[in-house]
This record gives structure tokens, sequence and C-alpha cells, in this order.
């Protein structure tokens, strides 16, 4: 869910002649949110449920679904790293290097915006489609072979046993009834049992150190830190403010392909701004920043307080300088590896469902 792709024309407009409306009624899926938590939005054709989310799981994790058999959804978005994948920049199954690093699909469900820089995809059961057929670059290299991959699951009894349970009177798999099963399994995977949210929201004063309760209090700051202004509410994730939900943080000098929004509004003004990832489970998703350019936290938080590297004249006015000692950047990191939701990486509802390839014994 990172970058800019090429899809064949034809094939976006086939899967989706007709627009999605998306229902503001909630749906039945028992999301399990602490008390206070929004609900997310689902598209009223894609209501979820236990077949079809078992049926994207399962999808999720098939290598059948890249034209080499080498990668799946869940080679870019990893369970143990908060799916990320823990590389600068992702990789598809052809060996090409992608421009910017794989984002989290963490509470993806409550994103107003996918991907790191196109502020026009908003539905996950579009966003499918990028890794599956786009071509500049190929990640899993369907384009054009998308019939490889039906023809390789179409006698498979999983998928003959969920395909109808999940989509009733279907039969046979079909690149439309995939992405909205991927989509669907992708709205589950929600992070909201942190040692933070037992404390903030479950009350549990001991659920995060003292350290991590001075470091909450630098983040919150208006006067040191203020990363609530770009990473704000109960996600620590993009907020409207003064650049949309877009922002250039002075990270590097945005070349081609990346140039941010600017590579689909080609306005100067959007040059260098791309969307704000949730900090969530921050600890597991190094290294930081769209380009993979930052390797730990520290480097992080130092950026930041130099105001950004670079100074930009899109850069947003919410940065400036401020200066923490060593004690207060050890808290303020402290505070960010409270989000880290353990629960979630080991979660079996979220892995892998197919069998593990057996390995052959050596006889001696």
């Amino acid at each position: 869910m990172h970058r800019a792709h090429v899809i064949p024309v034809a094939a976006t407009a086939a899967l989706f002649a007709v627009a999605i409306v998306l229902s503001a009624a909630e749906s039945g899926w028992d999301w399990q949110l602490p008390k206070g938590f929004p609900r997310p939005v689902v598209p009223s054709d894609n209501p979820l449920t236990p077949a079809k989310v078992e049926l994207g799981r399962y999808l999720f994790y098939d290598k059948r679904m890249s034209v080499n058999e080498k990668g799946s959804c869940a080679t870019c978005h990893r369970q143990e790293l908060a799916f990320t994948d823990g590389m600068a920049r992702a990789e598809g199954v052809m060996g090409d290097a992608h421009p910017r690093s794989s984002m989290s699909l963490v509470n993806v469900a409550f994103a107003q915006r996918l991907t790191w820089a196109n502020p026009e995809l908003t539905l996950l059961e579009e966003q499918a489609l990028i890794p599956m057929l786009g071509e500049e670059p190929i990640e899993l290299g369907l384009g054009g072979g998308e019939y490889v991959f039906l023809d390789a699951v179409k006698d498979d009894p999983t998928y003959q046993r969920l395909i109808p349970q999940a989509f009733p009177g279907e039969r046979k798999m079909s690149i439309d009834l995939a992405t909205k099963a991927i989509a669907a399994f992708e709205r589950t995977i929600v992070s909201a049992r942190s040692p933070y949210d037992r404390y903030r929201w479950g009350g549990d004063q001991s659920a995060i150190s003292d350290a991590a309760k001075r470091g909450e209090i630098i983040f919150s700051s208006g006067e040191r830190g203020a990363c609530f202004q770009c990473h704000g509410g109960w996600n620590f994730s993009s907020v409207q403010n003064e650049g949309g939900l877009f922002f250039n943080t002075g990270v590097t000098k945005y070349a081609a392909p990346n140039r941010g929004i600017y590579e689909f509004t080609g306005k100067n003004s959007d040059l260098g701004k791309f969307r704000v990832p949730t900090l969530r489970n921050i600890a597991l998703t190094a290294p930081y920043m769209h380009d993979g350019s930052m390797a730990t936290l520290e480097e992080v938080v130092d950026h930041y307080a130099a105001g950004g590297k670079l100074d930009q004249p899109n850069k947003t006015r919410i940065l400036r300088q401020f200066s923490l000692s060593a004690a207060e950047k050890s808290d303020l990191i402290e505070f960010l590896k409270s989000l880290t939701d353990e629960e979630l990486i080991h979660d079996p509802q979220w892995s892998n469902p197919w069998p593990k390839p057996e390995v052959p014994s050596v006889s001696h």
C-alpha cells in the first residue's frame, strides 16, 4: 500500500464499472473496539461476514496470486512486523525495487486515504488491484495474466468451500471476488490492545511506565514535541490540518517518482507531501519515512527536533526546531513503544492459514 502504479485501464474499468457507495450504517462485524472508538465504515456492496473474511485471509497469504508464485500480499505486509516488511523500499516478485516502503495495514479500515501519495484512492477494493495488476513497478505481476491465478485455484477445495459461503450464488474465483475478500480481511486488522490503550482507555495506571507517561506529555505538548498535530487522535495518524491529510516534512529532495501527491495533482504546492502513517506499533515498523531513510526512532526524533532535514518551500509550517534532553528523548521514545500491540502480531485470526510446506527428511 505504498506507491503509484500503472494498472491496465481496461482491467480497472471492467472490475469497477459500477461505483461503490459507502454506507454510514454500522457493520454487524464484532470489531472488539474499546469504548469510545469509532467503527469503520464498510462499503454497502461488500459487507463483512466471517466466511468472506476467512476467504480473504487465505487469498492474502496465497503465493499463487503472483506471476511466479514467489510472493503474496503477506510478503510486503508481515504480521510480526505490524503488517509491514522491514525494508526501506519494497521489492516485487520480479526483483523490482519500489520507490517507497510498505505502509502498515494496521487500522487501515479507518484511513481516509490509502497509500503514501495517492489522494484519490479511498477504497481497499480498488487498492487491492494495484499489487495484483500494477506494471510500473511490478509487485505480484498478474497484469494481463490474471487467468493463470484463476486457473491455478479453480479446483482448490478450500476455495470451493469458502467462495459460495462468502458470496452466495458464486462458485468460481474472479478478480472482483478476490479484491472484495482481501479488502474485507484487511478491514478486520484492528490494533487497540497496546499497553497505552490499557492505560488510556482501560484505566490501568500500571500498564505503561512513568517514563512513557512523561513521554506522552512531550508528544502532546504545544511547546515541545507537538507530534499530535500530524499524528492525532486515537489512531495517531493523519489529521485534517493546514496541509490537509498530506504533509511535506523535509525528508528528501523529492525527485521523481518520489514527489508525493504532486504525481497526481501536478501542483507545485504539493511537491513532497506524503500521507501521515499511524504511529501504532511504530517500534515494529522500521525503517521509517516513506523512503525508509531513517533506521531508528532516535533518528526520527532528531529529524523533527531539527525542524526537518531540508528547508523547502512546501515544508509544513507545523515543523519547528525544539530541544530535548537525553532523558526527555528517551521518555518520548518509551511512549512511542507503549503503542506496540503484542496481541496483534500473535493473533491467529490474521495469521497464515495455509499448511506449512513439508521439509524433506534427510536420510543418513
